[in-house]
């Protein structure tokens, strides 16, 4: 039985997109049309393609900040109509409140969500505890490195025990040291926690280490037509994984050479549960 007080992983949470579109107002096409993606519940998915394609884009909307012109998004089968405490998300900027201590801006979620002391204290230690910043609790965000920072920025979503646990580019701001890193360290959090895992990069080794299944994007606006996912590749390297090794770099180089293959036309809009979808 646990504790009261005793923080507990969220139950991770599958995600099901269906004929996703998104047209930005003054534009003349969408800058996604036709995106389906499942995702199973405690699955690390990461999304690459080139600029433009939409890799932001559709993290934006599964998290909730942005609405889909047309199509479907659900997370644990519940329609994303907004954001949601269930879905954390982690950017490249850290995005800390500089005038608290690392455990104030841990403990920001928790209190805000107006739990008891004694379960604000619990989750904020234990998050701490989880990326390793336990001895800078009491520290200002402006006295910690880059990588810290980012540490603390995912500590803060893990206080809140989110079913899905949404990045954008978390990494990409940090040398390749503090990178190589964080990368293992999220690996293990996610090892512990379980938590549904959507991480979005321009990095296709960072992708090969760390995902399940990688969700190739092509197309987009800065190519002249709607962003769509190209191919999921499946990855299957056991753990520890060997980046200098074949297996690894095979998959490397396939997901490189579909990330630049010449963009055909988008899989054609289609309606999803009744939802129109513009053309």
């Amino acid at each position: 039985m646990v504790k009261i007080g005793t923080p507990r992983p969220a139950r991770p949470a599958d995600i099901s997109v269906r004929a996703l579109v998104k047209q930005y107002p003054g534009t003349s096409s969408p800058a996604m049309a036709g995106v389906d993606l499942d995702i199973a519940a405690g699955e690390f998915v990461c999304v690459v393609g080139a600029s433009g394609c939409g890799k932001s884009t559709l993290l934006r909307i599964l998290a909730g900040f942005e609405d889909a012109t047309a199509g479907q998004v659900t997370v644990s089968t519940e329609p994303v109509r907004g954001p949601g405490p269930e879905r954390g998300v982690v950017f490249q900027d850290y995005g800390l409140f500089p005038w608290l201590t690392v455990a104030e801006n841990v403990a920001y979620g928790p209190r805000q969500a107006r739990l008891a002391k004694r379960e604000v204290t619990a989750r904020t230690e234990r998050a701490l505890e989880t990326v390793g910043l336990s001895r800078l609790a009491s520290s200002f965000p402006q006295q910690l490195s880059g990588g810290m920072q980012q540490r603390v920025a995912i500590a803060r979503v893990l206080a809140n025990q989110p079913a899905v646990l949404l990045m954008d580019e978390p990494f990409g701001a940090l040398d390749a040291l503090t990178r190589s890193s964080l990368q293992r360290e999220l690996k293990r959090i996610h090892r512990e926690t379980g938590t549904t895992v959507v991480f979005v990069t321009h990095s296709v080794e960072e992708a090969v280490y760390l995902a399940d299944r990688v969700v190739v994007m092509a197309g987009g606006t800065s190519h002249g037509n709607s962003g769509y996912v190209r191919e999921v590749v499946e990855i299957g390297l056991p753990e520890p994984r060997d980046v200098t090794g074949e297996a690894f770099n095979e998959l490397k180089r396939r997901i490189d050479r579909l990330i630049h293959l010449p963009n055909a036309t988008a899989p054609a809009p289609r309606s999803s549960g009744g939802v129109p979808v513009a053309s």
